[in-house]
């Protein structure tokens, strides 16, 4: 027989019930062991994951120099040089003030909605101010 299983057709009721405690905790530290292996496995893999998503940024970041120096360098063909840099900094200063204002309209939005705790907090003082009408 494969694994250790036997047929229990043949066993009484009070039996299989004897046996029951016995699977269940087996079951339970099955589980909890799959679980374990299965959280070691996926931490693993999302650090490798990470460190590749690390790698990328690193090269991203000197990536925004290059691109930025290209812009200089296409528009000193037709402005000089100076007056290039000072043109892809206002842009880039534009820029800023642009995804600033829309992360301080999006964060004043998140800060107006009620939270969950509060949303209890608010029910339990509902409840306690029904409880205190009533007597």
């Amino acid at each position: 027989m494969p694994r250790g299983f036997r047929d229990r057709a043949d066993d009484s009721l009070l039996t299989l019930l004897g046996d029951l405690p016995e699977l269940v905790t087996n079951l339970v530290k099955a589980e909890i062991d799959s679980a374990k292996a299965w959280i070691s496995k996926t931490a693993k893999d999302a650090g490798i994951g990470s460190v590749w998503f690390l790698v990328a940024l690193f090269f991203l970041f000197w990536a925004v120099p290059v691109i930025l120096v290209f812009a200089i360098a296409g528009l000193s063909s037709w402005w000089p040089v100076w007056l290039s840099a000072i043109v892809v900094f206002g842009i880039l200063l534009l820029a800023v003030l642009l995804f600033a204002l829309l992360g301080i309209l999006k964060f004043r939005k998140v800060l107006r909605r009620q939270n969950p705790a509060q949303a209890v907090a608010e029910d339990i003082r509902i409840v306690k101010e029904a409880g205190d009408d009533e007597f």
